[in-house]
């Protein structure tokens, strides 16, 4: 019997594969190796014009919004830190669009890093621009732990402390409208936010494609097939 099938956002980057090199839509296979190994069929969702969202998002089970380039910080209403990444507008747009279309229909939705900071400023909230600590360098993943709150949702899927590959410079200041913290760092960086209650939606700051752990994916996935 087929899984759910979850949507996984995609970068849109210049790259190069054999005698090509040409804009491509792409997508480290982490994610889908993930999602697979979640009980998932995965499906690519490159950028597309924001009122495509909504047709879209009604033929997923769920959604996923991966990691990437920095949020661009006019999307919550602050001027650039110097540190911040050069912006990803087609991106923004077109997952902020995925997301809203998501909890406007109840379709599961899962954050990670990036997605995770796209929802909370699609709540309202806004973005810490840079903190150290949370990379290992230029490429390289970090790892810290975790600990999650008891009695959320995330604690639900994992319930004790975890050390989890991190790679991230900003993190989430404001939260947006609704949102709760679910697990902290230790020192004291939001690593996951949730919306509790009905709505299935859960962001994660660090990154569990490249991990071992499958229980954060796997609860998206069993949300997706009910």
């Amino acid at each position: 019997m087929a899984g759910p099938l979850i949507g996984v956002t995609t970068y849109l980057d210049p790259a190069k594969w054999g005698a090509w090199a040409m804009p491509a839509a792409l997508l480290p296979a982490a994610y889908p190796r993930l999602v697979q190994a979640a009980g998932g069929l995965a499906a690519m969702l490159p950028p597309d014009a924001p009122r495509a969202a909504a047709p879209v998002v009604a033929r997923l089970d769920g959604l996923v919004v991966a990691g990437g380039a920095d949020v661009e910080p006019v999307r919550y209403g602050a001027a650039p830190d110097p540190r911040t990444g050069p912006p990803a507008r087609e991106r923004d747009g077109w997952e902020l669009a995925l997301i809203e279309a998501a909890l406007a229909s109840g379709t599961p939705l899962l954050g990670i890093c990036r997605g995770m900071q796209l929802l909370n400023v699609a709540l309202g909230g806004s973005l810490v621009q840079h903190l150290d600590g949370h990379a290992a360098g230029v490429g390289r993943f970090g790892a810290h732990t975790v600990k999650p709150v008891p009695g959320t949702r995330y604690a639900s899927l994992v319930p004790e402390a975890t050390e989890v590959p991190t790679y991230h410079h900003q993190a989430v200041e404001l939260l947006g409208r609704g949102l709760e913290p679910s697990a902290y760092a230790e020192d004291g960086t939001v690593e996951a936010l949730e919306l509790p209650g009905g709505a299935w939606a859960l962001g994660v700051q660090w990154h569990p494609e490249m991990g071992e752990d499958t229980r954060v994916m796997a609860g998206l996935v069993r949300a997706a097939g009910a």
